[in-house]
């Protein structure tokens, strides 16, 4: 397959201040050196709990946020080399929806003059009747009509803003977009309906998605690989067919074991995670699960385990995986 995305021993870290005088206090490891790649194509997910450096990671890709050190390859040029203004060029291939929708666009703006706003940026020139064919276009593409490119943000509903946002995103018709959790501030029945809408564009458009989400039951219904992150570390690459079947991390284990069960009479058999989750100013030396993994030796606790096969085309980052214990 071909790789579009390739993401080697990206890290990043933050210093952290506080005090009368804002003071050094400490270091943050977001991001630890990870590395993976997404196949054109593909949707990739991105799990884990709040704080493990999911939307961290996803700034790092489109170099919103400078790393520490590492690369990101897309399409064969490695854009953390590029200048801003070849990278301003390059971000028309590779674009983001945001968590948000209700604070994305300017509420100064109407819904068409933020769709248009893309073409602006990039010194895409059109006429005026070009422009207004352009994003009634993409307004349909997203379940909009042409009356919505009218409307300021404040008279859509969350839904429509999300979509509204999507057409934005896809004003550039990029390559790769990534999706921050872009149905977490919805209904339930409308993130339904904007995962089928996802779902439509990628065939249609043959997009490459990154999808990040906590929500694993999601993530394995609409993504063909997952990453499972804990505490800024790649713990498990997956095939989604198998990440509710054959987990090989203990960590991806009590992911699973904590989804809600919405049978009344199925009761859940998880064991609660025991141990205390370490500080991200001092993370341990060893396997930074260690200290909450049933399964843990002494060598958990002295060296990091590395991204290994796991025999049925995921890795995993386990010196015990599951499925030799």
């Amino acid at each position: 397959m071909e790789k579009i995305i390739e993401i080697k021993n990206l890290s990043v870290s933050f210093a952290v201040r506080g005090g009368l005088l804002l003071r050094k206090i400490g270091t943050v490891k977001a991001v630890d050196d990870v590395s993976f790649s997404i196949n054109k194509g593909e949707i990739l997910g991105v799990v884990g709990e709040s704080g493990c450096g999911k939307s961290t990671l996803a700034r790092l890709i489109l170099r919103l946020i400078e790393p520490t050190r590492g690369s990101v390859t897309f399409a064969g040029i490695d854009i953390l080399k590029l200048s801003k203004k070849v990278l301003r060029q390059q971000r028309r291939h590779m674009q983001m929806v945001f968590q948000d929708p209700y604070s994305v666009m300017d509420p100064r703006y109407t819904i068409f003059r933020s769709i248009a706003e893309p073409f602006q940026i990039q010194n895409i020139r059109f006429t005026t009747e070009e422009k207004r064919k352009k994003v009634d276009d993409l307004l349909e593409l997203v379940g909009l009509s042409s009356e919505h490119g009218f409307s300021y943000p404040h008279e859509l509903s969350g839904g429509q803003k999300q979509r509204a946002d999507i057409a934005r995103m896809l004003a550039l018709t990029p390559q790769f977009v990534i999706l921050d959790e872009p149905t977490a501030a919805l209904d339930v029945s409308v993130q339904a309906q904007i995962i089928k809408l996802l779902e439509g564009l990628r065939e249609r458009l043959d997009l490459t998605l990154l999808f990040i989400s906590h929500d694993l039951s999601l993530v394995s219904y609409f993504c063909d690989r997952v990453i499972v992150m804990y505490l800024g570390r790649i713990v498990e690459i997956i095939s989604a067919d198998l990440i509710g079947k054959n987990p090989h991390h203990p960590y991806t284990q009590a992911l699973i074991e904590s989804i809600f069960k919405a049978v009344p009479d199925e009761k859940s058999t998880a064991a609660p995670l025991e141990g205390e989750v370490p500080s991200p100013f001092n993370l341990p030396r060893g396997c930074v699960f260690a200290s909450r993994c049933r399964y843990a030796q002494p060598i958990c606790l002295e060296k990091s385990p590395n991204l290994e096969e796991s025999g049925d085309g995921g890795q995993v980052a386990c010196y015990f995986p599951l499925d030799s214990n």
